[in-house]
């Protein structure tokens, strides 16, 4: 998503003065100590509390009597402000510390003492009554004078006693390796595969000839037996593998493993039932997601929480919100749709694609050959508006959908017509932060073509599909979306500032001409009109190749059109080569996953994995499944499926990417609310939650402190610190959404 910062909220404290800080000491220089008095020799000289806070020395610790009934971790605090950091420098952070009674959960960091208050570093270790001593080892990303360490101690409803020594931050450490468990060499998909489909896995292995490998049963009886294919060092992780390829078994069952070179993978099952699990559990989470509205705990046990940004304090809410200074003099009631990853941000780019995914998995299963509509039918989903006879994916797609409508710019107002390009706040907030407890300022930016015209297609698109159910909000959104088209043919070219990221992500994309056509394109396939059929065949991205090595996303859009032209009925003149050039698509991913030792539809040039490059790999299985529904071929189908095994554990870190589905699987990510790692209070993600994944460019100091120089696939850490590797976004689940629902089609 390339868009992250992180930051901390204003401490609610007053600072006390410190004390000059010292030189800054070059990278690589001898091991230097940052913090001053860190064993209380001193008394509380150097350290400052907040104002609700007595602190005092007690027993050569210095120990925080914390009141009961704040809110917020910031609203109680500890620190030390003042201290000197230089990027690239490795520091040890380290500190002796206790709670009474125990339970408690300190929020330690590392980061900027003014606003932003960015955070450089934290950790949030739970206490104990005897105390322990914790050590990190991290890499500073920025020079800074201003640097503070501080410890969070608020949030709590009962008052409780805090007691810290030994406090360290020490500079010139060498950096701590980092080694990833990765388990047993032969790597699975460690949910299931379909007792029809193609059945792969990757052993890593230092032998360059042919091994035996056996299947065994949940009995460990033997039922197949082979031999793998040695296949060299492979480029995406740099390990020597080799492929096993079991397909030829077509029983069924649970609890199989697979033996290779004395190691024995971790177990998975053969059939469709997870995958119809998947199918929902994958949908399931845009509730939970949901903004302007109480999170029933009845519904999602262990998720209920309070409405989020209702104008209910603390919050500033999002039913009358103003622009920022100098965009617009009105205000617009925006509350509702989803948040768009682990922030508090909604983005209508974001979740123009989202909802186009949602929606598309919708209507393939209303079209393909395989589809089975009834599967997301009314009551799947246990939403609060099931039972209302619409099927309950378009119920939750309509949250959304109400959303964007509602970012449309007024009749009456300059650029009427267009799109806000997002709504935040207006600073970064911290980790973790329930969405009602965000007391941020929340703002409007400027509207942009680009959020214009993903208003105009997935509104166009949610006319056809609505039509059935509610006439009248096809109507209204189809309305819409001609009037956005519209508008962004008068302002073709405004453009989101690649700088407005303070409190949100940027989203920033100068080229729209894919937008434009699949706008177009969503318009004429819902309407037929002539307008819309000229822009489509006239537009050069009509004939272009769309698909391209790493898929489609929020910033590129032409292949959702080329999809949806390609299946959706027409009268579309040529549409027999829209449908070719899918096919051609199909092949070159097709191509690459055989040539792929872990067997996957992605490989990046130079080996640079993208943020987000899980659901870079399902969505070029999605043009492997429409290639499939275009042809019958079961190449493709074998192709879209086979795909999935990445993301669920046959890859180089031995894991499952989506939470609660396979031995071992991601459930840390970054997440204000989904913070269990940080607060033992707060759930991990929901099963069915896709981690962003690999991404080579590991722009967090947390990664950057563990995964520096790593390659391809190891560009990943399961921590809710890693937000460019570990996010959770709405577009990703989107993806995992459309082919879980694909492959439980196929059983």
């Amino acid at each position: 998503m390339k868009r992250r910062s992180t930051a901390l909220l204003p401490l609610a404290a007053l600072l006390a003065a410190a004390a000059t800080a010292l030189p800054a000491q070059q990278a690589g220089a001898d091991e230097v100590e940052q913090v001053r008095n860190g064993t209380f020799d001193a008394g509380t000289q150097h350290w400052w509390a907040s104002g609700n806070v007595t602190a005092a020395v007690d027993g050569g610790r210095l120990c925080a009597d914390v009141p009961g009934g704040t809110t917020n971790r910031w609203d109680a605090s500890v620190g030390q402000n003042d201290i000197t950091l230089t990027k690239g420098e490795t520091y040890r952070f380290s500190f002796a510390a206790s709670g009474v009674p125990a339970g408690h959960v300190v929020r330690a960091l590392v980061g900027l003492q003014t606003a932003p208050y960015d955070t450089w570093y934290e950790e949030s270790p739970q206490l104990s009554t005897d105390g322990s001593t914790y050590s990190y080892t991290f890499t500073s990303p920025v020079d800074s004078a201003q640097a503070q360490v501080s410890f969070q101690v608020g949030g709590s409803a009962d008052p409780w006693r805090f007691c810290v020594d030994d406090v360290s931050l020490l500079g010139g450490v060498a950096p701590a390796p980092y080694e990833p468990d990765t388990g047993p060499r032969v790597r699975v998909n460690q949910v299931a595969y379909l007792p029809a489909g193609p059945k792969n896995a990757t052993l890593v292995t230092d032998a360059t000839t042919r091994l035996p490998w056996q299947l065994k049963n949940a009995r460990g009886t033997t039922v197949a037996r082979g031999w793998t294919v040695p296949r060299g060092t492979d480029v995406s992780s740099g390990q020597n593998v080799h492929s096993v390829d079991f397909g030829a078994y077509r029983g069924s069952g649970q609890g199989f493993t697979l033996v290779a070179d004395g190691e024995t993978s971790r177990p998975f099952d053969i059939g469709t039932a997870a995958y119809e699990k998947l199918r929902l559990d994958a949908v399931k989470y845009y509730y939970t997601q949901r903004s302007g509205t109480p999170i029933r705990d009845d519904l999602r046990p262990g998720y209920g929480r309070a409405a989020g940004h209702v104008d209910v304090a603390p919050n500033q809410g999002d039913g009358n919100v103003p622009c920022q200074p100098g965009v617009c003099d009105y205000r617009l009631d925006v509350t509702g749709g989803w948040y768009d990853a682990g922030d508090h941000g909604k983005y209508v780019v974001n979740g123009g694609i989202t909802t186009w995914e949602l929606l598309s998995t919708y209507e393939r299963e209303k079209l393909a050959r395989t589809g089975q509509a009834d599967k997301l039918r009314d009551g799947t989903l246990a939403l609060p508006e099931s039972g209302n006879k619409v099927p309950d994916i378009l119920d939750e797609a309509r949250w959304e959908l109400e959303f964007l409508l509602k970012m449309q710019v007024p009749a009456g107002q300059p650029l009427a017509g267009m799109a806000h390009h997002k709504v935040h706040d207006e600073q970064w907030t911290g980790l973790p932060l329930l969405p009602s407890a965000d007391p941020q300022k929340r703002e409007l930016h400027p509207p942009t073509t680009a959020a214009t015209l993903n208003l105009a297609a997935t509104a166009a698109q949610a006319a056809r599909l609505y039509r059935p159910y509610d006439p009248a909000f096809a109507a209204r959104a189809l309305s819409a979306a001609r009037t956005a088209f519209t508008a962004a043919l008068a302002h073709p070219d405004v453009y989101a500032d690649p700088n407005d990221a303070t409190g949100g992500g940027a989203y920033n994309d100068n080229d729209v001409r894919d937008e434009f056509y699949w706008a177009a394109a969503e318009l004429y396939l819902s309407t037929g009109e002539k307008q819309y059929e000229t822009y489509v065949l006239t537009s050069p991205v009509h004939t272009a190749d769309v698909f391209g090595p790493t898929g489609f996303d929020w910033a590129r859009t032409a292949a959702p059109a080329r999809l949806d032209l390609a299946t959706v009925p027409s009268r579309l003149p040529g549409r027999d080569k829209v449908r070719q050039s899918v096919v051609r698509g199909a092949d070159r991913y097709l191509a690459t996953l055989k040539a792929q030792p872990y067997g996957m539809p992605y490989a990046p040039d130079n080996n640079l994995y993208d943020w987000g490059s899980n659901h870079q790999v399902l969505n070029n299985a999605v043009v492997l499944a429409t290639a499939y529904d275009i042809t019958g071929g079961a190449k493709y189908r074998d192709g879209a499926v086979q795909s999935m095994d990445y993301v669920l554990g046959r890859n180089a870190l031995n894991m499952s990417y989506v939470t609660g589905y396979g031995e071992v699987s991601s459930h840390n990510q970054h997440s204000r609310w989904y913070a269990h790692e940080l607060d033992p209070a707060l759930p991990n993600p929901p099963a069915g939650t896709l981690a962003g994944g690999p991404n080579s460019s590991i722009q967090d100091p947390y990664a950057q402190s563990k995964l520096t120089g790593c390659t391809g696939q190891f560009c990943y850490i399961d921590d809710i610190q890693s937000w460019s590797t570990n996010e959770t976004a709405i577009n990703w689940n989107a993806a995992l959404a459309r082919m879980a629902s694909f492959v439980a089609d196929q059983g």
